[in-house]
């Protein structure tokens, strides 16, 4: 793929010669003091992730978003705005409220204060009992900045941190052409699993390890190296282009079922009229795109209006720093969030939401990926303790899932005397860029600012 298709801001995510070359200590993958160090300069200033708009829909809706020592309410203002505060009552810092609801106001259990949706008190007992004066109408919820993009409601903890469209730059502009906010969270699981939250951002930063772990993603994704778009982003944002076809190197055994036959058949391309399979992937991934933009509206694909050639077939995959992750596909917008565990290094949690388009006349949406497939309706949480494989074995042949069978081994093994200092292929570079953004974030530097 033509490194010209690249983003201004963007540089080659396969250069090393990009990097400083920071060493990556074993000891931050399972030290309580540089937990400790994240907590202090990473988590308390970057922007996070608490829901989707949809979950605040009308005034009073709100979503709980519980994230290691804090816990933030996002709560939909009567104007129609959204407003964040740290759930923790005024008075006596009581939790006020413990999971996502919709309320009028907000009243802590304890001594019966009343905190109104836009955070100031409405009421309390015994008004007169305060020296300092009636609180009521005076004492306000310590708030939080919030914003939202794609479809997603973000908020942040510190007041210096960027607008959200410039930490998050430059992917708005990427991807202006996809219409979020039109998807259905048709999955929504959360997995407690053992490993430091790290393990993720260094999975999610290379595509080295899918010929290995994956081996379902080359018949219907070109993940070759020679052939995918690498970059990195100022602001410590890596994203991957892979090109929607099958690999040329890795193939099915000959007369096994292809799955990229059945995506020509949808868009009426008949994959026996190729000679051979080199041409069925080259030409037939060709086909495909004009196919697309030919019959997007016959077929019911409405949410392909403005998407161009490129985001018509091709795979994005993109790791927004630190612990994000998002893939806004054709057909699906699929997100990725792993956090860590409040207290211990070795523990964290992962989230997995995807998100499809409603196509006329489809109820279920095809994960081309895993077997099985998906209503086209809201989901419930899903949430698991992986237990070594046992409390997600329904769900055995995702992606993710066959990722999660490597933490156990990684966290022994980042504990072994016999790791020193990782040796990366060109194709992981991106893994070291984001411990240097790291390393940046925890030396009181982080990119764009000052």
């Amino acid at each position: 793929m033509d490194s010209d298709q690249m983003h201004p801001l963007a540089m080659s995510g396969k250069d090393p010669s990009m990097l400083r070359g920071d060493p990556i200590p074993r000891e931050r993958y399972f030290s309580k003091e540089f937990m400790d160090l994240e907590w202090d300069h990473l988590w308390t200033k970057i922007w996070h992730i608490a829901g989707r708009e949809q979950q605040v829909e009308e005034p009073g809706d709100f979503i709980v978003h519980d994230f290691m020592r804090e816990s933030v309410i996002i709560a939909k203002q009567n104007d129609g705005s959204l407003k964040g505060f740290y759930n923790s009552c005024g008075h006596r810092a009581a939790r006020l409220v413990w999971d996502n609801s919709s309320l009028d106001s907000f009243f802590c259990p304890y001594h019966g204060w009343k905190w109104g949706l836009d955070g100031i008190l409405e009421d309390c007992p015994d008004r007169d009992d305060y020296p300092q004066g009636d609180p009521v109408g005076k004492l306000k919820l310590k708030e939080v900045r919030v914003d939202t993009w794609a479809g997603l409601v973000w908020y942040t903890m510190d007041n210096e941190a960027p607008q959200l469209e410039k930490y998050l730059e430059p992917s708005v502009e990427l991807y202006k052409n996809h219409q979020f906010e039109k998807t259905v969270r048709v999955n929504w699981w959360r997995t407690a699993l053992d490993g430091n939250w790290k393990f993720w951002s260094d999975n999610f930063n290379e595509s080295y390890h899918t010929r290995t772990v994956h081996p379902q993603v080359p018949p219907i994704i070109d993940q070759d190296h020679f052939t995918s778009r690498y970059e990195m982003f100022p602001m410590g944002h890596n994203r991957i282009i892979q090109m929607g076809r099958p690999s040329l190197r890795d193939r099915l055994p000959d007369g096994e079922a292809h799955p990229f036959d059945d995506l020509l058949r949808v868009w009426d391309i008949d994959p026996d009229g190729y000679p051979d399979f080199e041409t069925k992937a080259l030409q037939g991934w060709l086909d495909l795109k004009k196919a697309k933009k030919e019959l997007w509206k016959d077929k019911g694909y409405l949410h392909y209006e403005y998407l161009n050639d490129e985001e018509l077939t091709e795979s994005p995959f993109q790791v927004i720093f630190p612990n994000i992750a998002i893939a806004p596909g054709a057909d699906s917008f699929l997100v990725w969030r792993w956090e860590p565990h409040p207290t211990d290094p070795e523990k964290c949690f992962f989230d997995q939401w995807t998100m499809a388009y409603p196509v006329e006349g489809m109820e279920e949406f095809v994960n081309r990926t895993a077997i099985n497939t998906l209503k086209l309706s809201e989901a419930e949480l899903d949430f698991r303790e992986y237990d070594d494989g046992r409390g997600i074995s329904d769900y055995s042949d995702q992606v993710v899932a066959q990722d999660m069978q490597l933490i156990a081994g990684q966290t022994r093994g980042w504990r072994s005397q016999g790791y020193p200092e990782p040796y990366m292929a060109a194709q992981e570079t991106r893994v070291r860029r984001f411990h240097e953004i790291l390393n940046d974030y925890i030396a009181g530097h982080p990119p764009g600012r000052g």
